[in-house]
């Protein structure tokens, strides 16, 4: 949204826009929760699981961990951007993140180098490196696999990495495989979003608006009716209201309400039968 859009409603950033700063991000409870334990886990390491229905905030959750986490004193964070990737990929993509030259064509060495790495950091800082993986139902087995075997050395009594796996109901399903049940069962925190009540959409709407500076943008009325439509879920609540604040620039109007709603929305009417001749 550009800054003329901005200034017609006193708005810092667009509230309905994907890139809220986190710090303006209405943080649920069990969500707050779920950060502080997972912020416990990265001094003793292990698998901590994010799932729920599209558009629940698993994403959200994530950014939530990597700017808390990345703000601590020694504590190395990594994003996996490529979780379809195959084995060399995502081991080219590990050397990068966590600063080491690695070749994929032999996976020991570099296995043997990360393990290296990691180690060297948990005895300078006390802590595990975290890794993030969002989509993580893309991930092929033999990677979900790879990762549980480099994340851990001693016959399995000493862990290296926090591995923090966001995904859909298909990541669980994946997970009560024989093949994958090795690394299910090592979830040691977990956290599922559910949809959202009314009450619950409400008010993060409110304060997604009142972070960006007009809390008043919308009618009462139009976020109740907002908040019924979105079934559940947060994604589907942000485009609508990110349409109508389009909707109501192109207009040039100072407030959001359900006539604009009704106008945006509304089913447009059957056309009129001509008649028989």
């Amino acid at each position: 949204m550009n800054r003329k859009l901005l200034s017609l409603y006193g708005l810092k950033w667009n509230p309905f826009g994907p890139d809220v700063p986190v710090e303006a991000l209405h943080i649920a409870p069990r969500v707050e929760s779920f950060a502080w334990r997972v912020e416990q886990l990265t001094g003793e390491g292990g698998f901590a699981l994010v799932t729920g229905d599209p558009g629940t905030g698993k994403s959200v959750t994530l950014r939530l961990l990597s700017e808390r986490l990345s703000s601590q004193r020694d504590v190395k964070v990594g994003i996996l951007s490529r979780p379809q990737a195959g084995l060399a990929d995502f081991y080219r993509e590990m050397g990068d993140l966590f600063g080491v030259e690695l070749h994929p064509h032999n996976r020991w060495a570099g296995a043997k180098v990360l393990r290296e790495r990691w180690q060297t950091h948990i005895d300078d800082a006390l802590s595990r490196p975290v890794l993030l993986i969002d989509e993580a139902q893309e991930m092929l087995l033999p990677v979900l696999a790879e990762l549980r075997l480099l994340a851990s050395a001693r016959l399995d009594s000493h862990v290296l990495l926090t591995v923090v796996l966001a995904g859909d109901g298909r990541l669980v399903e994946r997970f009560r495989s024989d093949e994958l049940l090795p690394l299910g069962s090592r979830m040691r925190v977990r956290l599922n979003l559910d949809r959202a009540t009314p009450e619950e959409l409400a008010d993060t709407l409110r304060h997604a608006m009142a972070e960006a500076g007009a809390a008043k943008l919308m009618t009462p009325e139009l976020v109740t009716v907002l908040c019924d439509h979105a079934t559940g879920n947060y994604r589907s609540l942000m485009n609508m209201a990110g349409e109508l604040l389009a909707v109501a620039a192109q207009r040039d109007l100072r407030h959001l309400d359900e006539k604009l709603f009704l106008d945006a929305f509304a089913a447009p009417a059957p056309a009129k039968a001509g008649r028989r001749r």
